[in-house]
């Protein structure tokens, strides 16, 4: 009778272990599946990569799944859908922010800002700034950030979308657009912006500056924030400590190892893109919600969608109804 009882209790005991440690080998319940949103470059890449190989999303019982896209009008769109790449959450560059402040999606992480951009052009194109664009073949992607770059640098020339022949393009065609000699500039971004200086020979960029405020940022649906407040914390705080680790020069090189392994490029091609924006630490971030600066930012970015004429002044509204600053403050703590 001792031993049946004794085998029941080790039975008993090693049933409680499946159950409320591992289920028997099985992911735990409380790891949260989520899906993420991707551009293939870099810049899309950088901060999400490291949080998954650094296992900083797992310290916050978080399994990420990526999903590529073209783009961030793209990526909302999935977000609403109930196909196979429906997502969560999503990297964006600036164009989409038109499509957070319209109400279509809301802002809960930063990534990175930059105040100046670059236009490829042609060898023979006799473009030297953006002065000279008058008249020019532009490919670019309309609902896109290449689009806003590219009013930006027609507006620091003092011109106007009659000025040029403007050409909309998916993004994956301004690269043959500009090997066939189509278009004398590309307004696009990496890879497609790096692809064009590695196949067309004697292209080069022009580097310009409109006054503008570039940024990158994740997002979410406002009924998905609603719903699932402290998995965006979680998710946000795991994403500082990987923006404090990949934003470090010293790891430059092995955060673009991991871009190229996702994205099928080169690693240098991922590392010629590390000067594209400059990349949030943590530090950087908390500083700038501490002064207001963080929230300059993202009001910058509404007055040039303004000035653009890609919202109305009935569209635009504080950016604290498309910017959740809670969460990134909360994950702070």
């Amino acid at each position: 009778m001792k031993k049946i009882i004794a085998v029941i209790l080790v039975v008993t005991m090693t049933l409680a272990l499946c159950i409320g440690l591992t289920s028997c080998g099985e992911e735990s319940s409380d790891v949260d599946t989520i899906r993420v949103g991707y551009m293939a470059n870099y810049a899309s890449l950088w901060a999400v990569l490291t949080g998954i190989e650094k296992g900083y999303f797992a310290e916050e019982n978080l399994k990420v799944e990526l999903v590529e896209f073209g783009d961030g009008a793209a990526e909302i769109a999935a977000m609403s859908s109930n196909t196979s790449d429906r997502i969560d959450l999503a990297y964006i560059g600036k164009g989409a922010h038109r499509l957070c402040i319209i109400g279509q999606a809301i802002i809960f992480a930063p990534s990175s800002v930059h105040t100046s951009d670059k236009l490829v052009c042609a060898k023979d194109s006799g473009i030297q700034s953006v002065n000279d664009l008058k008249g020019k073949k532009i490919g670019y992607s309309a609902g896109s950030s290449s689009e806003t770059t590219m009013n930006g640098a027609l507006a620091a020339a003092g011109l106007t979308l009659d000025d040029v022949q403007a050409f909309n393009l998916e993004p994956a065609n301004i690269v043959p657009a500009m090997v066939s000699g189509d278009i004398d500039v590309a307004v696009t971004w990496n890879p497609y912006s790096s692809n064009c200086l590695a196949q067309c020979e004697g292209s080069y960029e022009i580097e310009f500056s409109d006054g503008s405020t570039n940024m990158s940022s994740w997002i979410c649906l406002p009924s998905y924030a609603e719903q699932n407040h402290d998995l965006l914390v979680r998710y946000t705080r795991a994403l500082y400590k990987a923006m404090d680790y990949g934003s470090d020069p010293d790891h430059a090189d092995e955060v673009a190892g991991w871009c190229a392994n996702q994205t099928k490029t080169s690693k240098d091609s991922n590392l010629t893109q590390w000067g594209d924006a400059h990349w949030f630490n943590k530090s950087e971030v908390k500083a700038a919600l501490d002064d207001g600066t963080m929230k300059t930012y993202y009001e910058g970015v509404q007055n040039d969608m303004l000035a653009a004429g890609n919202i109305t002044e009935a569209e635009k509204k504080d950016s604290s109804e498309w910017v959740l600053y809670d969460i990134m403050n909360e994950a702070m703590k």
